[in-house]
């Protein structure tokens, strides 16, 4: 039940992303949530701030001309009733089919009426990748 339900979360985040669908993409977060990066930590309190702070990767996706994103691998783990840790290795490839940026990403997931969302997302390198307690796979057509 769980692995459904975060793999639907996190199969409708890489849809969007790949769709450039910047509602999409802020429907999966919590608000307020916080986006980390190795050189920007970003509080996000409202949806403008969401639509913001997402709306600049999309502009960086852009500019790279991203033509896929793949998941490398991805787990999770239930911290409580409400809580999640999930860990996903990403990988974007321009549009020469080489990879300009590949990650691992910790997201901290909250259970809100019955739904998942992201509150807190924190990226590092691939060398600071977790396997968590249970994998899970993540494919989009298209």
């Amino acid at each position: 039940m769980n692995t459904n339900k975060i793999t639907n979360l996190f199969t409708r985040y890489l849809q969007y992303f790949k769709t450039y669908n910047l509602a999409g993409i802020a429907s999966c977060y919590h608000l307020p949530c916080t986006l980390n990066t190795p050189d920007k930590l970003t509080l996000v309190v409202n949806e403008q701030e969401c639509h913001a702070a997402l709306g600049e990767i999309f502009t960086q996706l852009k500019e790279a001309e991203t033509s896929t994103i793949v998941v490398r691998k991805a787990s999770y783990q239930q911290i409580d009733e409400t809580v999640f840790l999930v860990s996903i290795d990403w990988d974007f490839f321009d549009g020469n089919q080489q990879i300009f940026a590949d990650f691992t990403a910790l997201y901290h997931v909250l259970v809100v009426a019955d739904e998942l969302k992201i509150m807190n997302v924190i990226s590092h390198e691939l060398s600071n990748s977790l396997s968590l307690e249970h994998s899970f796979s993540i494919s989009v057509t298209a």
